[in-house]
């Protein structure tokens, strides 16, 4: 063979096309596709991989007894995380669709989809104010000194104590003995006020007394919030065209900061015992339900599973890619950072914690907290302090921008599939402008000074025990009421082999039971949100649970909705037939519309509409196994990696 032909055969392999056949530019062309399959692995990767990897993981981890709590960690990975991740890829990649139309599988659950939306749109506002925020303290580092090294700044108070002390040039009587105070009740281990907490609320929050003073908004932040919709807008102007180019930078720039920032943190005094203190096992902790259900939980939500942006990325798959490989890889790889991110996170920590002479707990945070407060203080003790913090939150906004270009192509994507025409298809980029609009403005209201309060009470009730709704109804409906045998056809018909035996099982007892555990777990651990001392008013948590209900109602709503359309001159016909498939539900190009989903030909069997189905099931699944036999002796899909196989139906 010739180089030239290697060469397209190795380009039909990467593209999912198979040897042979003239090489696509896209398999969908009025779709559209991504570039290569390494797009949409660096895509998903930066999905999957967000702010809750640094900030959130290495505090469960050392909270639910260190090394611990990755055996029960992993258990879940195994069990729920990757099973429910290549559920969603599959669904998403058979169909081309978005989160909306995938539910072509059984209409009467649509609901389930514009529930994904809901959430999408919750976390798509308040995740982006965290970047703008990021954004806000990455261009403040850009100085000599970092703001908040001191406490002798306009916004400090007389209680401010600071870990490297006053410069004395500087300082006022006052603050000098603000820092002899600050060290007494240092070495008594009582709580301190930092310079970093003290910039954090006095200045960059200017934090108001409770949820209901929304005060002024806060420009700076406001400023930050339209650089970050401006960016993600850019990114997503062709969609994943331009998506798809980005992520090799984004997706992967934040494992080089990481590397450089674990690489100085372990040369720094203590860091070895902080690194001890995040993973030392606590075994006694494994009994504990408590340390099974955050291990769930974490990896339910890490890996960004019933948001629907999973769904949409493989939509813009080539049909026969390998989504299989793509879910393990991806899954292995979001549960690494977070275990990589530990060490970085505690290894600077640990050196802070040896600085002050105090334990490694008080010192340790998570959320916001660590990102804002505790890990940029403890940057103030290095030499070049500037240079680090930089790194730090230009890593954490690159972790950030990961996940949003997702939410907002999600949305996106949902809107023009929905639609359809080809006037949206070809105006896409006016979607996506006027979502970034929407989303820009319905985040300006966090940029005020309770802003705070509003966001974490969003991420606390607007993206939590709904997910977990969500994917076990998505779990139901494909299952049980679709159906596990013609779904494992389904993924065999594209993959050319049939879903592994373990993945079957959890797909059809072990994930669903798990999600069970977490809705269960959720609902006994519940406590009502606090930030620092200052406890939510009654009407707020109502505001609250009223989010996290609005993306479940849907659910129940389009259900009622559906059945009313439906043809049937009784209750149980209509219900009856707003399960059934739709008549367009299968693959988007008639090219791969094989088997069941043929058209009418001289070698296929005719694929009525479903209201016009012989209502005598035994002939319908005579024919079905009349037009099996036939794959079996002329059907050949196509293999992810180029190879013709010949698939032996499955039950």
């Amino acid at each position: 063979m010739s180089e030239s032909n290697s060469s397209a055969a190795c380009m039909a392999d990467q593209n999912g096309a198979v040897p042979g056949e003239p090489v696509k530019k896209d398999e969908n062309s009025r779709r559209g596709n991504w570039g290569n399959q390494i797009e949409f692995v660096l895509t998903s990767v930066g999905y999957a991989v967000g702010l809750g990897n640094v900030w959130r993981f290495p505090y469960l981890c050392y909270r639910n007894g260190g090394g611990a709590f990755m055996f029960p960690y992993f258990i879940m990975l195994v069990f729920c995380g990757i099973p429910l991740f290549f559920l969603e890829l599959s669904f998403g990649q058979f169909t081309s669709l978005g989160c909306l139309g995938v539910w072509k599988v059984s209409p009467m659950f649509k609901g389930v989809g514009y529930g994904m939306m809901v959430v999408s749109t919750y976390i798509g506002i308040y995740y982006n104010v965290v970047i703008c925020i990021a954004f806000y303290y990455f261009f403040m580092s850009m100085t000599n000194l970092l703001p908040w090294t001191y406490c002798n700044n306009p916004w400090n108070t007389p209680d401010c104590t600071g870990v490297v002390g006053t410069p004395l040039a500087n300082a006022t009587f006052a603050n000098v003995s603000a820092v002899v105070s600050g060290l007494t009740e240092i070495v008594n281990r009582t709580k301190r006020t930092s310079p970093s907490e003290e910039y954090w609320r006095n200045y960059v929050l200017n934090i108001s007394d409770g949820i209901g003073n929304f005060g002024e908004v806060r420009l700076p932040i406001l400023g930050c919030l339209a650089v970050s919709w401006v960016v993600v807008f850019l990114c997503l102007i062709r969609g994943v065209k331009s998506s798809g180019k980005v992520v090799y930078f984004t997706a992967t720039f934040p494992y080089v900061v990481l590397t450089i920032l674990f690489i100085r943190g372990i040369t720094l005094e203590g860091a070895i015992s902080g690194i001890k203190y995040y993973l030392t096992p606590q075994w006694e902790k494994i009994l504990d339900a408590k340390v099974w259900g955050d291990a769930a939980s974490q990896i339910f939500y890490s890996l960004g599973c019933a948001w629907g942006g999973l769904i949409t990325m493989a939509s813009y798959n080539k049909f026969h890619n390998n989504c299989f490989r793509d879910s393990i890889i991806i899954s292995v790889t979001n549960c690494g950072t977070s275990v990589y991110a530990g060490f970085v996170i505690f290894s600077i920590l640990g050196f802070m914690a040896n600085h002050l002479g105090v334990d490694v707990s008080e010192v340790a945070d998570h959320g916001p907290g660590l990102a804002f407060v505790a890990y940029p203080e403890a940057l103030t003790l290095l030499p070049i302090s500037p240079l680090w913090s930089l790194l730090f939150f230009f890593m954490l906004i690159l972790l950030g921008l990961g996940t949003q270009f997702c939410l907002l192509e999600t949305l996106v994507t949902a809107v023009v599939d929905e639609i359809g025409t080809d006037w949206i298809i070809k105006n896409k980029t006016y979607v996506t402008l006027g979502v970034a609009i929407v989303g820009f403005l319905l985040g300006v209201p966090l940029t005020t000074r309770a802003g705070i309060y509003w966001l974490l009470l969003m991420d606390n009730y607007a993206a939590s025990f709904s997910l977990v709704v969500i994917s076990c109804i998505m779990c139901i409906c494909i299952m049980y009421v679709y159906g596990h045998k013609n779904y494992f056809k389904d993924v065999e018909m594209m993959l050319g082999f049939p879903p592994p035996l373990f993945f079957r099982i959890c797909w059809k007892y072990v994930s669903p039971f798990i999600i069970t555990f977490i809705l269960i777990f959720t609902v006994i651990q519940y406590k009502p949100i606090t930030y620092n001392d200052y406890v939510y008013p009654s009407w707020s948590l109502i505001i609250g649970f009223a989010m996290a209900l609005s993306s479940v109602i849907c659910i129940p709503i389009y259900a009622l909705f559906k059945i009313a359309v439906s043809e049937g001159s009784t209750f149980l016909e209509r219900l009856k037939n707003s399960v059934k498939p739709d008549p367009d539900w299968g693959p988007a190009l008639q090219e791969h519309r094989k088997g069941r989903y043929a058209t009418t030909g001289p070698e296929s069997v005719e694929v009525r509409p479903l209201k016009e189905e012989l209502k005598d099931e035994g002939k319908e699944k005579l024919k079905e196994k009349e037009t099996e036999k036939k794959d079996e002796i002329g059907l050949t899909i196509p293999g992810s990696n180029g190879s013709t196989l010949n698939p032996t139906p499955s039950a």
